[in-house]
């Protein structure tokens, strides 16, 4: 009978939940759920991180990380299968990260606040969920602009999941003021009630989209949690003309890695960055949550840029 390697199932390749019916022992395994995956920076990411923390304990060697896509109607039954081979950690991407709070055990705050988790990690009878969404935006922001997010003003675009998250990681930090923008105002709710759950919250305000953006501060943070920008030919959501110069822009969006909204800010002279620190962020804390290591943020966001150019 042929010994079964690891290299017979190679990590920049696409599964199925159909492959976990006959998935083979290969040390200890990751993975990332999407439906779509293909175009997943994560299992870049994080192999290259624990390539280089194998380099001080051997033991990594024998982690690896994998894609799988699963239609979120099954995904009930592959987060049984994963826990029933052994998956140590997962990933999951929208709309996953919504729908698996309901099978799993709340590890943190942060996952019934924002009404997601991104990472599991696996228990006894199941998995337990943290969002490691939070820590990454707040990483990003501060490093990519070199300030401290304490008493800055964000005005944030979006009220889906994203800016859900955003919103809560922002108060936590423990911003002055949080200005919500959204075309449908009445979708901003759900994020008020996040932040009511709060035991200390900015000055919170809700605009339309198609209100002036005015700042109340010389530089402000604007952040983009809406999709606007993952097409090329997509509107910027806002007009930054009426902003100072000195504000400060940050897409969540990483491919294309300039949106027409950050387009636009660097015409104005403003500083811009897109969201590929944050996935590398998250995902460090991700790593860091199944390894109880340190592994580096700086060697994901490498990975994770030599993925995207290698992908266009």
């Amino acid at each position: 009978m042929k010994q079964i390697l690891k290299n017979d199932f190679p990590s920049d390749q696409v599964y199925q939940l159909k492959d976990l019916e006959a998935w083979p022992e290969l040390g200890v395994s990751l993975a990332v759920l999407g439906n779509p995956i293909q175009h997943s920076l994560s299992p870049q990411m994080h192999n290259a991180a624990m390539a280089e923390m194998a380099q001080v304990d051997p033991e990594f060697n024998n982690w690896t990380y994998y894609k799988f896509q699963i239609h979120p109607d099954n995904l009930h039954q592959a987060l049984d299968m994963f826990h029933s081979n052994g998956f140590l950690g997962l990933n999951l991407t929208v709309p996953h990260k919504v729908l698996a709070t309901q099978w799993i055990k709340i590890g943190e705050s942060a996952v019934k606040l924002s009404g997601a988790s991104n990472t599991l990690i696996r228990g006894v009878d199941g998995y337990k969920g943290y969002n490691t969404d939070l820590y990454g935006l707040v990483k990003a922001l501060e490093s990519s602009f070199g300030i401290n997010l304490q008493d800055q003003e964000v005005i944030l675009l979006g009220a889906g999941g994203a800016a859900r998250a955003a919103a809560i990681a922002c108060a936590q930090a423990g911003v002055k003021s949080l200005t919500l923008i959204n075309r449908t105002m009445s979708k901003l709710d759900t994020i008020l009630e996040s932040l009511d759950q709060l035991d200390e919250k900015p000055n919170t305000k809700t605009r339309g989209i198609n209100e002036p953006v005015l700042a109340l501060s010389h530089n402000p943070i604007v952040i983009n949690a809406t999709s606007l920008g993952l097409k090329k030919e997509d509107p910027a959501p806002i007009d930054l003309a009426l902003l100072p110069h000195s504000t400060r822009v940050f897409d969540m969006i990483y491919n294309p890695d300039r949106t027409t909204l950050l387009k636009q800010a660097e015409s104005l002279g403003m500083e811009v960055c897109n969201g590929l620190n944050m996935l590398a962020y998250q995902g460090e804390r991700s790593l860091k949550i199944w390894t109880q290591k340190n592994p580096s943020s700086k060697t994901m966001f490498e990975a994770a840029l030599n993925g995207l150019k290698q992908s266009q």
